[in-house]
């Protein structure tokens, strides 16, 4: 398990305890430490421009030295501070947010860090994860709500609206020759095809849609599978989407593989997060930019 930063302050500092270090050679050492896994070292954040694990260890570090007991020496290393080392020699059990509370200038930090400085929320202690998983977890759960507002709102919709949204999400996805080249055809003999996308201009290649706007607790049947695979055999097309706004039985993913046809399952959960990443009925209502320290600037 990856340990959070808090618990890594004192191991940072005991690092360093011998001298100057880099920051890197920091975190591959406090990986053998705490017997990380491959894959914990390999994980990374939602952003996939570090591990988060290095994450955990660069605001370890950043805490200590807003305490006043690490310091920067030149870029990437740190050290020991004067107090940094008397503390080690006490050897505290934990050392972390409520033992940096004891400084200062960390108080005067904190007191920076929050838009409320009144004395009960300056002092309280900070959460266990870093403010970059704070973030991505608030962003992760406000995703989640709009994704389940728009699964609702789909199967509470008109059918043909519901197939026309499932084309115009597969066109802002990039299938398709352009904005036009998909369109609902659910109709009466439509052969049970309700929708088809035109991957180049003539429509030579073609992807045929089935969307099923069924309630959660009704999933998709392995009968429903054939009969779109047979659809897309009068088509004499080998390439079809099956979407729901529920989900699909285990004998449906069982028969989708195994038949000649290539059929892609998307669910209702899948569909929902594919809106949301691709602003198909919503829309992006803000955006914050998270600002780093440019390190060359000070050299």
């Amino acid at each position: 398990m990856i340990p959070d930063y808090q618990t890594l302050m004192k191991p940072v500092m005991e690092l360093a305890a011998s001298g100057e270090i880099k920051v890197s050679d920091a975190v591959s050492r406090l990986e053998i430490v705490f017997g990380l896994t491959e894959d914990e070292k390999a994980e990374m954040l939602p952003s996939g421009k570090q591990t988060r694990f290095a994450n955990r260890v660069h605001w370890a570090r950043s805490y200590l030295k807003q305490a006043g007991l690490l310091r920067n020496t030149r870029r990437g290393f740190f050290e020991l501070t004067g107090e940094g080392r008397r503390v080690l020699s006490e050897n505290p059990d934990r050392i972390d947010a409520k033992f940096l509370e004891r400084y200062d200038q960390f108080r005067e930090f904190k007191t920076r860090s929050h838009t409320d400085t009144s004395p009960d929320k300056v002092q309280s202690d900070l959460p266990a994860v870093t403010p970059d998983e704070q973030m991505r977890t608030a962003h992760e759960q406000i995703n989640n709500a709009l994704a389940a507002e728009l699964l609702e709102k789909l199967r509470e919709s008109d059918p043909t609206f519901f197939e026309s949204v499932i084309v115009d999400l597969l066109v802002a996805m990039g299938y398709g020759s352009g904005a036009t080249s998909g369109r609902v055809v659910g109709k009466s003999g439509d052969d049970g095809v309700d929708g088809v996308i035109n991957l180049d201009p003539l429509g030579v290649d073609q992807v045929y849609i089935q969307a099923k706007r069924y309630k959660a607790d009704s999933p998709i049947s392995s009968g429903a599978i054939r009969d779109f695979y047979g659809a897309l055999g009068l088509k004499d097309v080998t390439k079809g989407i099956f979407v729901t706004t529920s989900s699909f039985s285990p004998s449906a993913r069982s028969t989708a593989e195994k038949l000649g046809a290539r059929i892609v399952l998307i669910d209702g959960p899948q569909l929902a997060r594919l809106m949301v990443s691709h602003e198909v009925g919503c829309r992006v209502s803000e955006v914050f930019k998270v600002s780093v320290v440019e390190e060359s600037f000070f050299e």
